[in-house]
């Protein structure tokens, strides 16, 4: 007997629906799979076998050929056990088959016949409510995610015996409600490092709310001790909340990541990712032969902090010139190409040579010119032009230790950077895809950033000086709009252009 249960599986972030079909037949007894699966599908056939057994069923001891469709596209995961053990028990005569049709089936099954959780949720139930699917039938634990979901009945299970008789007697079970789990983790400020925590280095303070204002790029470059790591971390704390949609985001990224399991329905706070400085290549910007998002993904709509940044290897960091610039990544293999999103705030720390001493006015610096030169060397021109805010931080003197009032909490700072943000959405409300001011284009600039005769007179002379190029012009525009919104104020003023071209210390330091 021939029987077909749907399924799902994640290309990207996106997912394209799969039908498992199953063929019991006369033979030699045995399980093919068909349809280019991995061999984590390939294992399913023995784990699908003693699972059926051990949860009471009778294992057709005939030939059984698995079919999934379409057979061009790679199948990967465990998720498919859920689909194969139940179209083998359609296909037997154990399990009605009316509403195979219906339903998508995804999950792991144990050798006891529990159901595990799998990664990539949410993007299939987003998927299946498009497609028309009328539910999800999934592990328990899998729940949370897919019932964010509108207009989608998600069934959750803990053992496949509970699918079996959801399946006979439809009737007797009702969807999850969002009220029957835990809801969407509400996590506030409260966790994260307050700025208030800092003393002193009020300009790199300031240049913290820039950056969470306009969503711009942030290196600090000073001395050990000088508290540049201190600083970012405490960024998080300013940024506006995510939007609902934003949320829906990151959380499909991290779903298919597989980093939601046993976690709330949505991700709340704006992630902020920090990898080792012996990261490679394709873990930042994602990849293998099944691509998966990496750091840069997960770090989509937060913050990227690449602490000691001049140690990380050249080819490593010129990996994110496309992504800084387009707000996405794309992964070509031989079979398939997918897009990730990566619209993701850098921010960068590291020491101004190798010594970590030069400039400081409490060490002296060991380092020859050469030495200097070779260690900036490793940030290349492009890379250093994309980032708006360079940030020369320096040590706190003795006095400054001891006696300095803390600052401002983070708490009114993010008051500020949320009123900015706001003057900018408002500006951009005939734009969808503009969110803040880092996001504009040299046409969005034309309109909103406009410049008097003495702010162009005085970027012009910075352009000369510093050996600008245009895109560094460019981004100083787009600082300048995000001091004029915090000012409040509609017009780039000379004042807002200048300190913005202040901000350009590594140039000044090259």
């Amino acid at each position: 007997m021939l029987a077909r249960v749907w399924s799902a599986s994640i290309v990207g972030i996106d997912a394209v629906k799969v039908g498992v079909e199953v063929d019991v037949s006369g033979g030699l007894p045995g399980i093919v799979i068909l349809g280019l699966p991995d061999s984590a599908i390939q294992e399913s056939k023995e784990r699908v076998k003693a699972t059926l057994k051990n949860a009471g069923f009778a294992f057709p001891m005939r030939k059984i050929v698995i079919n999934l469709t379409p057979a061009d596209l790679r199948k990967e995961g465990p998720s498919f056990d859920l689909p194969i053990s139940v179209g083998i028990l359609a296909a037997s005569e154990q399990v009605s088959a009316d509403l195979l049709g219906d339903y998508l089936f995804l999950g792991e099954v144990s050798l006891d016949g529990s159901l595990r959780p799998v990664a990539g949720v949410l993007p299939i139930a987003a998927a299946a409510q498009k497609m028309g699917i009328a539910g999800l039938v999934l592990p328990i634990d899998n729940a949370q995610e897919a019932v964010v979901v509108e207009g989608l009945a998600v069934y959750g299970c803990q053992h496949i015996s509970d699918v079996v008789n959801f399946l006979n007697h439809p009737e007797r079970y009702k969807p999850v409600q969002m009220n029957d789990i835990t809801e969407a983790s509400q996590t506030g400020l409260h966790h994260l490092a307050d700025l208030q925590d800092v003393k002193g280095q009020a300009h790199g303070r300031r240049a913290l709310e820039i950056a969470a204002a306009g969503g711009h790029n942030l290196i600090f470059v000073g001395p050990p001790g000088s508290g540049k790591t201190m600083l970012a971390r405490r960024l998080p704390g300013i940024l506006p909340p995510l939007s609902f949609a934003e949320s829906l985001e990151v959380t499909q990224i991290h779903s298919v990541a597989g980093l939601l399991k046993n976690r709330g329905s949505l991700v709340r706070d704006r992630p902020f990712r920090s990898p080792h400085h012996s990261a490679s290549g394709p873990s930042l910007v994602g990849g293998g032969s099944f691509p998966r998002p990496g750091e840069i993904s997960l770090s989509h709509r937060g913050i990227l902090f690449l602490d000691e940044l001049t140690e990380f290897k050249r080819d490593v960091l010129e990996f994110l010139r496309q992504p800084l610039e387009d707000g996405y990544v794309t992964i070509s293999r031989t079979r398939q190409s997918v897009m990730f999103p990566a619209q993701f705030t850098l921010v960068a720390s590291t020491n101004p040579c190798p010594c970590g001493y030069y400039g400081d006015t409490l060490q002296q610096c060991t380092c020859s010119p050469r030495q200097r030169e070779q260690y900036w060397a490793k940030l290349s021109g492009p890379l250093m032009d994309r980032i708006d805010l360079q940030v020369a931080v320096n040590r706190l003197k003795p006095e400054e230790i001891t006696q300095q009032p803390t600052g401002e909490a983070s708490k009114s700072v993010g008051e500020r950077v949320q009123k900015a943000r706001d003057r900018a959405i408002n500006r951009f409300q005939q734009e969808a895809n503009l969110r803040c001011n880092a996001q504009m284009q040299s046409r969005h600039l034309q309109k909103w950033c406009k410049l008097d005769d003495a702010s162009r007179n005085l970027l012009e002379a910075a352009i000369r000086k510093l050996g600008l190029s245009a895109r560094a012009s460019d981004r100083i525009l787009k600082v300048a709009r995000t001091i004029a919104d915090l000012a409040a104020d509609n017009d780039l003023k000379p004042q807002y252009v200048a300190e913005a071209i202040q901000y350009r210390t590594i140039d000044r330091m090259q």
